[in-house]
């Protein structure tokens, strides 16, 4: 892709090192010539863009999940990382973001120290084929994951990605949700004890809202017309991206479902990724009569999103829960 004057965009840098967790990996810019010692594929996608730095077309889908792949396997040691096309490919530097803010909020509740057990037991809500919050919170702190997801072909792809890992794959457990609006219900055991559940929902509440946002996105790097068509969120499928009511919607459900298995999880998670969210999400809380609620900002750049956090377990549960388990 050229622009007007016939120049490649710039290449998007990391978020600055005082915008990502002090624990992310991603600090600075992205060190090409190391990725490419792991991932000789990049080569190919490498450009000089318009401040004679190297960088990537972070409008070529190929090209992003190459770095994807690259990424991982570098800092992480995930091997044969892939996800089909048309599906959500991640932002690692982000994801690994919300991990270490999870670690943070598991150590605030146990006296400044991160649980690192393989004890730890987290869920993780419409993991995606990416896989990729397991991925890196067990490459990062040893947890334990159970991954869900409503659609069989991501969690198939998922299974891949295990295969490929079998370290890995002895931390991370696979469900398939059947029910497509439930979130919890049916996913979670009579036997089942979380310390952490994590989601990052959909939070366009239509496919057409959703392809809005991805023109936008694809304006900004320069694509214009017939590009435009196709093209969406850089990959990524309905449930990914969309339900009726969007990401306020989603949550309220998730909210009003945690209060069913009240005390069968310790911090139940997830991001937020509009602000105008958050009166909506405050009042489910409320109404659901959750014991301690935190939000916790997060920074990736240019873009502003926090992760919302809340417990229905009393300091004296808390304190049971943390030295029974960590």
């Amino acid at each position: 892709m050229r622009t007007k004057n016939n120049q490649i965009p710039a290449a998007v840098p990391l978020p600055a090192a005082s915008k990502l967790h002090p624990r992310n990996r991603h600090q600075g810019h992205y060190d090409f010539p190391r990725l490419m010692l792991t991932a000789p594929t990049l080569e190919k996608f490498l450009k000089l863009n318009a401040h004679g730095d190297q960088g990537i077309d972070f409008a070529d889908a190929a090209a992003v999940k190459t770095l994807n792949r690259a990424l991982l396997q570098d800092s992480y040691g995930i091997q044969a990382w892939d996800i089909p096309d048309n599906t959500l490919c991640p932002p690692v530097p982000g994801r690994a973001d919300y991990v270490h803010y999870l670690a943070d909020l598991l150590a605030g509740s146990n006296r400044g120290k991160i649980p690192k057990k393989l004890g730890v037991q987290v869920l993780d809500i419409g993991t995606g084929a990416n896989l990729i919050y397991p991925l890196i919170g067990c490459s990062e702190y040893g947890w334990q994951f159970a991954a869900t997801d409503i659609n069989q072909a991501s969690l198939a792809n998922a299974q891949a990605i295990l295969d490929a890992n079998p370290k890995l794959a002895q931390q991370i457990t696979l469900r398939f949700q059947p029910t497509a609006n439930a979130i919890f219900k049916g996913i979670v055991a009579e036997d089942d004890w979380f310390d952490l559940s994590m989601c990052n929902p959909p939070f366009h509440t239509s496919l057409a809202e959703a392809r809005e946002g991805t023109q936008r996105k694809w304006q900004n790097l320069g694509k214009t017309g017939a590009q435009l068509d196709n093209a969406l969120n850089f990959g990524g499928q309905d449930a990914e991206l969309w339900c009726p009511g969007g990401e306020l919607a989603f949550i309220q459900r998730m909210i009003k479902e945690s209060a069913q298995i009240a005390t069968r999880c310790f911090w139940f998670t997830t991001l937020v990724s509009k602000s105008a969210s958050l009166p909506g999400i405050y009042a489910a809380l409320k109404q659901a009569k959750v014991i301690e609620q935190k939000t916790i900002a997060m920074t990736q750049g240019q873009k502003q999103s926090r992760l919302v956090a809340w417990t229905f377990l009393n300091p004296a549960q808390q304190a049971a829960w943390a030295k029974l388990r960590w």
